[in-house]
């Protein structure tokens, strides 16, 4: 459904995105992360057709960004980081304006506005000014104007920013209800925004890709092994400890961080069981067993690692 090839931006000398590709399946939420300034709302803009790109391809349903803009155009709703709203206008008036300019049949118009102001929640402030809607209610007035055309595509940059822990929860789960319908990109550095909503990953630093997979390959490719949280009684840990280290495939034994006495992280190899053993080894030497459990690598573990590297190393998806 989109097609990014070798997408470069550069502003004078100052090149804020280098060499990106990717692809969005029909259907399918796509995060877009990267810390601020990374290149993400860049990025958004080229692919919407909002700016030209110095190099590099984008193809949206078919449609080439460049060449058939107004096509292209035609199957994006885009809500920008900051919505593109009319302070003088009714939240009405303004959805049936949008309405107008994106081509929605006449006919329909009134419905379509109706219904999506019902789906984003703002159907209560229909007749108030957008002038003096709250932020959270200006983002969601910008969600209803993306999605006011029923687009194939839909381009979102920070679609929770301004809203309250309600309105976030409602977001997420409306973003989701779309997906199948409509294809969707969501640009954001809110690490839970992507665990929670998003089938793959995309993350970008410094204007370059540095990972593409799903959230859960992303955890399990970063440790490159299994890790299991171990605590024992803390009388004789060290005892427990060598009996840990002892179990066929276990790789490491080290205390846990932030844990009291007695408590590890015991390391084995990638794809390789332990638990039985670990849990054996512990009892038959005489200890008890408080704690067993997996332990995995958050987001936020490998937003960092990937973030901060000197040189960004591309993750096939």
């Amino acid at each position: 459904m989109i097609e990014v090839e070798h997408l470069t931006k550069r502003y004078g000398p100052v090149t804020a995105v280098q060499d990106v590709s990717f692809q969005v399946h029909k259907g399918e939420i796509l995060g877009f992360l990267g810390p601020n300034g990374a290149g993400k709302t860049t990025t958004m803009r080229v692919l919407t057709g909002y700016m030209p790109a110095t190099d590099g391809r984008v193809v949206v349903a078919g449609h080439d960004v460049f060449e058939q803009p107004v096509e292209a155009k035609r199957r994006i709703g885009y809500l920008p980081e900051t919505p593109p709203l009319y302070p003088d206008m009714t939240v009405r008036e303004y959805l049936q304006f949008v309405a107008k300019i994106k081509g929605v049949p006449s006919g329909d118009r009134k419905s379509r506005v109706e219904q999506v102001m019902v789906r984003t929640w703002v159907a209560d402030m229909a007749g108030r000014a957008c002038g003096k809607l709250s932020k959270g209610y200006r983002q969601r007035v910008g969600l209803a104007q993306a999605l006011i055309h029923n687009p194939d595509v839909l381009i979102l940059d920070e679609p929770t920013a301004g809203l309250d822990p309600k309105q976030i929860i409602e977001t997420r789960r409306l973003i989701k209800e779309l997906a199948g319908d409509h294809t969707i990109i969501l640009s954001t550095h809110i690490l839970p925004e992507v665990s929670q909503t998003c089938d793959r990953v995309v993350i970008i630093n410094k204007g370059r890709v540095v990972a593409v997979d799903t959230p859960h390959n992303l955890m399990g490719r970063l440790r490159g092994a299994e890790t299991m949280f171990v605590q024992v009684d803390g009388a004789r840990a060290s005892e427990a400890a060598a009996a840990l280290a002892k179990v066929p495939g276990v790789v490491r034994v080290a205390p846990a961080d932030n844990a009291a006495t007695g408590a590890f992280e015991v390391e084995s190899e990638k794809g390789r069981d332990v638990r039985r053993e670990l849990a054996k080894a512990v009892v038959l030497g005489g200890h008890d067993l408080l704690e067993l459990r997996p332990t995995r690598v958050s987001l936020e573990d490998i937003f960092l690692s990937l973030t901060t590297e000197e040189q960004p190393e591309e993750a096939a998806s």
